[in-house]
């Protein structure tokens, strides 16, 4: 009896082995999808986004929701295809290029040209599926010209709605980051016209 209760528990563990080993993973990114190639211009404002930072109870490979409460939940089979800080940065440059409009020189700007450097330290990323995508944090625009520096800290709090699912949920991410992209800009605009900027809301 033993041997044959041995031998059951040696074929369930392999099942369950074999179960896990082809359960499907899911990838998600925060850049957006194609669009219309942003048009070069003499005006196009040149910027880099520097490191981006993120909590570490966030920063791993699986997508971490909120359950409600002081709950949350490690997604084994939902990721995201890079780390999530190089998705954030990613995102948010590419929403740069597009609202302000600009062009992303990615740390190959030239000596002594014109430079705007983004930098984000993003305090909260909370996700809660059919509720709520929120993004957090502190941010600093440096405007480098003709030997002048002008520079704006200012904090952000965006919270977007979404609906059921991992796709809604990152895409409410998404829209998040592409109104702090607006918030930027608009200071970014004030910034590189030498006019006076302030802080959203301000």
């Amino acid at each position: 009896m033993m041997r044959h209760a041995t031998a059951l528990l040696a074929v369930i563990a392999a099942a369950l082995l074999a179960a896990c080993a082809s359960a499907p993973l899911h990838y998600y990114t925060l850049l957006p999808g194609s669009a219309a190639p942003v048009a070069e211009s003499a005006t196009a404002i040149p910027f880099e986004v520097l490191t981006v930072n993120v909590p570490a109870q966030v920063d791993r490979p699986q997508l971490v929701v909120r359950q409600g409460g002081q709950s949350v939940a490690l997604l084994e089979g939902e990721r995201w295809i890079a780390p999530l800080a190089d998705e954030v940065r990613g995102a948010l440059a590419a929403d740069l290029a597009r609202v302000l409009p600009g062009r992303d020189v990615g740390g190959m700007a030239a000596s002594g040209k014109p430079l705007l450097q983004v930098s984000l330290d993003v305090r909260r990323f909370d996700s809660q599926p059919g509720d709520h995508a929120l993004i957090e944090g502190a941010w600093q625009l440096r405007w480098r010209h003709d030997g002048k520096l002008a520079t704006q800290a200012c904090t952000s709090r965006i919270r977007a709605s979404v609906g059921p699912g991992y796709d809604a949920l990152v895409q409410g991410h998404q829209q998040a980051l592409d109104q702090l992209a607006e918030q930027m800009a608009g200071v970014a605009r004030a910034l590189t016209s030498g006019q006076p900027a302030a802080c959203p809301g301000d």
